[in-house]
């Protein structure tokens, strides 16, 4: 039994061995192949980390753009904008004019006192030198008799003082009386002359402050106020007006002329000038002078035209259109609720290609209410703005919308906002 079992037992201790000879052979080589996987694996999945993460920032960066532009075209104005109405050709504008008298003034007191009458109410027209009113002055009558005593008194030492003056002269030739004696007389007699000049410059001066008791008419014209009654105190000075006059037989009219054409502006034109409460009346005015230097705030020129009022149909202060004559130019009609008046003046805002708002300074002619004509400052091909609104900024991003023609004509006649 143990040799037969001996050598079985050797024949599998001789089969096993070559097993255990091989694992032994190839167990390194499994690590390096795990280890492999490993770094795969990780480099993988790192891979992937990365392209999540980059996904994300590159959403959210495209999140953030697309909200950015939303709100900036949430935040710009919704706008209309419409080509202008080509107007007619045009070769005369309107322009306000202030109407003024040819001569204004108010006349004050010279001196203090009771008026004691007064002649020309509002209204009255007068001459130059016609008494107007009369003051009385008891203290300024007693300085003059003061004044004129005193005059008085040194003219007598005047008097006195030459004659002794002479008579040392006389004597001193012959050594009578001393010489220092006579020069003492003599520079007395001087003194006193100057005293009398001084008596009767004081004198004159009363007589002046006397002399304006009674006021007088400075020119021809018409008493346009009168602020004073019988009875109330009268203080110098310009603290209190007593009347105010006005010369009207030729008024003023200033006007403010865009700079464009101020060189057409010739002194002695003929203009002609309407008023709203004489409807179809014109009368003709000539312009007689300018201010020879353009408003840098305005960018104006000020003309003065002289309108004859022998009539007495006009009236100073109040509103008047000049109509001024000018190279035919092309105008464009715009509804009323278009133009911007701001400080800078008279605008209009016009849609540039980027969508962007550009604010234009306008010359404006007439004016129906509904309407306006725009003179200067527009050319054919812009879209003006309609209704702008009040922030509205030079380069402002705005939203333009595109009306249909039914609203482009109900825009063109509107008269104005709501």
């Amino acid at each position: 039994m143990s040799n037969e079992s001996t050598p079985n037992a050797g024949r599998e201790s001789h089969k096993q061995m070559p097993h255990e000879g091989h694992d032994t052979q190839h167990a390194p080589d499994a690590k390096p192949v795990a280890t492999g996987l490993a770094v795969t694996t990780l480099v993988i999945v790192l891979l992937v980390f990365a392209a999540l993460a980059a996904f994300g920032i590159l959403s959210r960066i495209h999140h953030t753009n697309v909200l950015a532009k939303s709100t900036q075209e949430l935040a710009a104005p919704v706008v209309i904008a419409l080509a202008p109405k080509q107007g007619a050709a045009t070769d005369t504008f309107s322009l306000p004019g202030n109407v003024t008298a040819y001569t204004d003034s108010p006349i004050y007191a010279r001196t203090s006192g009771y008026l004691t009458k007064w002649y020309h109410d509002i209204g009255s027209h007068v001459r130059k030198g016609e008494l107007l009113a009369e003051i009385a002055t008891p203290e300024l009558d007693q300085q003059l008799a003061q004044a004129e005593a005193d005059l008085g008194t040194a003219e007598a030492n005047a008097k006195n003082a030459k004659a002794q003056a002479q008579r040392y002269q006389g004597l001193v030739s012959t050594n009578a009386v001393s010489q220092q004696d006579t020069e003492n007389f003599t520079n007395q007699a001087s003194a006193t002359a100057s005293s009398v000049k001084s008596a009767q410059a004081n004198v004159e001066r009363l007589k002046q402050l006397q002399s304006f008791e009674k006021i007088y008419a400075p020119f021809d014209g018409v008493v346009t106020a009168r602020s004073i009654d019988i009875g109330q105190l009268i203080d110098t000075g310009a603290a209190h007006e007593l009347f105010h006059m006005q010369s009207l037989n030729t008024l003023r009219v200033y006007a403010n002329v865009p700079q464009m054409y101020s060189a057409n502006l010739k002194r002695g034109t003929k203009i002609e000038i309407s008023f709203p409460e004489r409807p179809g009346q014109t009368y003709q005015g000539t312009l007689v002078r300018t201010a020879n230097a353009i408003d840098p705030t305005s960018r104006t020129l000020l003309v003065e035209i002289d309108v004859d009022n022998r009539k007495g149909e006009l009236l100073p202060g109040s509103l008047a259109q000049v109509h001024f004559k000018a190279p035919s130019v092309q105008t464009f009609v715009v509804p009323v609720s278009a133009i911007i008046f701001r400080r800078e003046g008279t605008q209009v805002g016009v849609l540039g290609a980027d969508n962007t708002a550009h604010v234009v300074p306008v010359t404006i002619g007439e004016d129906d209410g509904r309407t306006v004509q725009v003179v200067s400052g527009l050319k054919a091909g812009d879209l003006v703005i309609q209704d702008p609104p009040d922030s509205l900024i030079e380069g402002e991003k705005v939203n333009p919308q595109h009306p249909s023609s039914g609203q482009q004509n109900a825009q063109h006649g509107q008269g104005g906002k709501d």
